[in-house]
Formats: C-alpha cells, sequence, structure tokens
C-alpha cells in the first residue's frame, strides 16, 4: 500500500512541475510578444540614393539626395538633425549641414524654401524624405572621381551624433558643376565624349577656385602693404 501511495505522490509532483513550467514559459512568451510587438526600440536605418542633385559654384557645395528612413523596432523614432561629411578628404574640413527639405529632387525657380525641422519615423515603418546639405565653405573641391560620404544623425533616444549610412558619392557623373540638376548615382560607365566634359568642367572649377584663392591672397597682400604705408605717415 504505501509504495502505491508514494508512486501517486511522485507522478502528483510531476505533473505539478510540468504544470509550472508550462505556465511559467506561457508567461514568459506572452511577455516578450508584447515588449517586441509594442514596447522594443529599434534602429533608424538607411540606403544609398540611387541618385542626388548637386552645385559646385566657387567655395558652396550643395547636395540633395532622396533617403528612404526606415525604424526596425515597435516605437517611434523622432529625428533631430542630420550632416554630411567626406571622411577621406582632409582639405573638407566643414561638414555638409542640413539646410532644407525639399518636395522633390529635382531643383527649380518655382520650389517653396522648407527649412529642416525635427520628424518622427513610426514604428516598423518607413518613409523617403528629400534632404539638402550645405557647406559655404567646406573646403572641399569635387574632382571626377568616387567619393565616400557619411551622413550622421542625431536622434530623441541617443546622445550625440550617431552614424547612419557610408555611402559612394559618384562625382564623375556631374557634368555642369555649376547648374543644380540631377545625376544618377549608381555604377555605370560614362561615355568617352560625357568623360570629357565632366573632366572639362570640373577642371574649370578647379582653376577658378585656385584663381578666387590667388586674387583672395593678392588684395590681403595690398591692403598689408597700405597699412603699413598709413602707420608709416601718420607717424
Amino acid at each position: 500500500m504505501l509504495p502505491l501511495m508514494a508512486a501517486a505522490d511522485q507522478n502528483a509532483s510531476s505533473s505539478l512541475s510540468a504544470a509550472s513550467v508550462v505556465s511559467v514559459s506561457a508567461l514568459v512568451f506572452t511577455v516578450a510578444s508584447f515588449w517586441w510587438i509594442n514596447a522594443r526600440q529599434g534602429r533608424l536605418e538607411t540606403w544609398e540614393p540611387h541618385s542626388f542633385a548637386a552645385i559646385c559654384h566657387g567655395s558652396m557645395i550643395r547636395l540633395r539626395l532622396p533617403l528612404v528612413f526606415h525604424n526596425t523596432g515597435a516605437k517611434p523614432i523622432v529625428v533631430h538633425d542630420l550632416m554630411l561629411s567626406f571622411p577621406d578628404e582632409p582639405a573638407s574640413h566643414l561638414p555638409l549641414l542640413w539646410k532644407s527639405s525639399p518636395s522633390r529632387l529635382q531643383p527649380g525657380p518655382d520650389e517653396e524654401p522648407k527649412l529642416p525641422a525635427g520628424f518622427v519615423v513610426a514604428g516598423r515603418e518607413a518613409q523617403q524624405l528629400f534632404i539638402e546639405f550645405e557647406a559655404p565653405f567646406s573646403g572641399l573641391v569635387p574632382e571626377a572621381r568616387d567619393y565616400k560620404v557619411r551622413i550622421q544623425v542625431r536622434v530623441g533616444h541617443r546622445k550625440g551624433w550617431r552614424s547612419l549610412l557610408t555611402f559612394t558619392l559618384r562625382t564623375t557623373n556631374i557634368i555642369y558643376p555649376d547648374r543644380y540638376t540631377v545625376y544618377n548615382n549608381v555604377p555605370v560607365e560614362l561615355t568617352k565624349d560625357d568623360q570629357r566634359k565632366a573632366d572639362a568642367a570640373l577642371l574649370e572649377l578647379l582653376e577658378g577656385h585656385e584663381k578666387g584663392s590667388s586674387a583672395k591672397g593678392e588684395t590681403k597682400r595690398r591692403d598689408s602693404s597700405n597699412d603699413e604705408g598709413n602707420a608709416g605717415t601718420d607717424l
């Protein structure tokens, strides 16, 4: 009789333990599922743009990019600010700042200026925005070659600037650097005629930049000489 009672108690304990494991597992699964679906903080991601608008006029560089922002998590992400830089170019001492959020990629005279403003990317959603970056004295005069470009972002749930995207900007495709227009950013081969146009236009831009710098230096030297002459006269 006692062995039978001991066996029954053992079976009851085993059943209770199995039921407890199932209950705890179900609770953990429910809580984890709720967190994953409703409360998980994801990351912001974007991809290399297939096209861009650009103008390189004197010492000013302006780029307009079509960017798709995707939030991988459940919680919304607030984007406060964006900036663009050329990390491998020592001459580029200033980043290009977020200057506007136009409604299209192709620039035009009928556009209404839209100043940069923070925006929200809802959980597990994506949205496309046209972001325009500009730097008046970046120190960089683009040549007809590929450039490594980095976009950084400031978001509401993190401190400081964080790297968002690094991609290749193919300025080889820029044929008219002083005209604000759209170019392809996919790795395609230009015709020899287009390549000559791009090289000639960028060379002319570079020479103009160098002449402007030389003229400014000569003006400063003349001003300095005049100042010294005036000082001697006053004494």
